[in-house]
């Protein structure tokens, strides 16, 4: 009586499988929606820290400041993580026309 199923081949039955669960996000976040990894966000988007969670954010267009990270590693100290620029744009030191030492921004240029 307590003897598994067999099919034809003399295996076990495997259990049908159920579709996922409701709570499981099907389609790519949107901005501001939680994340694990950029994969998760919609086209545009990466997943980057904000607080302590991760949230799917816009990746930078040309002109937006952006941040320059000198040591590798040093992206995961940040409260609030930006993500990198766009295709095409590098994330280089503002070009001022005023004194030397004026503004120390990064933005998103074109190489």
């Amino acid at each position: 009586h307590g003897a598994a199923e067999l099919d034809e081949t003399g295996t076990e039955a495997l259990p049908r499988r159920t579709p996922a669960p409701a709570w499981i996000p099907t389609a790519k976040g949107e901005e501001g929606d939680f994340c694990l990894r950029s994969s998760d966000c919609a086209a545009g988007l990466c997943c980057a820290r904000h607080f302590w969670s991760k949230i799917c954010k816009p990746v930078l267009r040309e002109g937006q400041v952006c941040t320059r990270h000198r040591r590798k590693g040093s992206h995961g100290l940040e409260i609030f993580q930006r993500c990198q620029c766009a295709e095409g744009l590098a994330c280089r030191l503002q070009r001022e026309h005023g004194p030397a030492d004026a503004s120390r921004l990064h933005t998103c240029q074109r190489h």
